[in-house]
């Protein structure tokens, strides 16, 4: 889902665009849609790391870091050595209506920010600090409290969370 986010956010914006911004706009896409439906639309982790919040592997797959050749990643995004990236060559689009509409909001609120503006915003929001180390986890409860969910609701998420998370173990373990 990651790629396929990626891909659609270049896609919507219409060109090339530095890997820096496409990693900020997909944590405010994953951000937005746990906050909506409490699911990250990548299922990418939240980390705090030195120059803002984070999702813990969109820095690595822009990178090339977690793989090469026909990966979803690859065949959906390319990254030039420059820090730019394009719609990949072989993205099929799979994403929801829901997706769609997602992150044509976070690309209409926040694309045409400039990148100081949009690095600023980013270390402003209430789950960022600087991390003590390269990159720290940023615990959900706070951006769901940020967007006014009550204490039980927030219980109610995690539980959720927990049996999605043993569910995918589980499979996982016997699959």
């Amino acid at each position: 889902a990651a790629a396929q986010a990626a891909a659609h956010l270049l896609r919507r914006y219409g060109g090339p665009m530095p890997s820096a911004r496409l990693a900020r706009l997909l944590y405010l896409v994953d951000r937005r849609g746990f906050v909506e439906t409490e699911y990250p639309t990548t299922g990418d982790r939240f980390v705090a790391m030195p120059d803002g919040p984070a999702l813990a592997r969109i820095p690595d797959l822009i990178a090339g870091v977690c793989g090469v050749g026909e990966s979803p990643w690859n065949a959906s995004v390319s990254s030039f050595p420059d820090g730019r990236v394009v719609i990949g060559p072989r993205d099929k689009d799979r994403l929801s209506d829901y997706d769609h509409e997602l992150i044509g909001s976070v690309l209409d609120e926040f694309g045409t920010m400039d990148d100081e503006a949009l690095a600023a915003y980013m270390r402003a929001l209430p789950e960022w600090t600087a991390p003590a180390s390269p990159c720290a986890d940023i615990d959900p409860r706070v951006i769901l409290q940020d967007a006014g969910y009550s204490e039980d609701d927030i219980a109610e998420v995690e539980s959720e969370l927990a049996a999605t998370h043993w569910l995918r173990t589980k499979y996982a373990a016997t699959g």
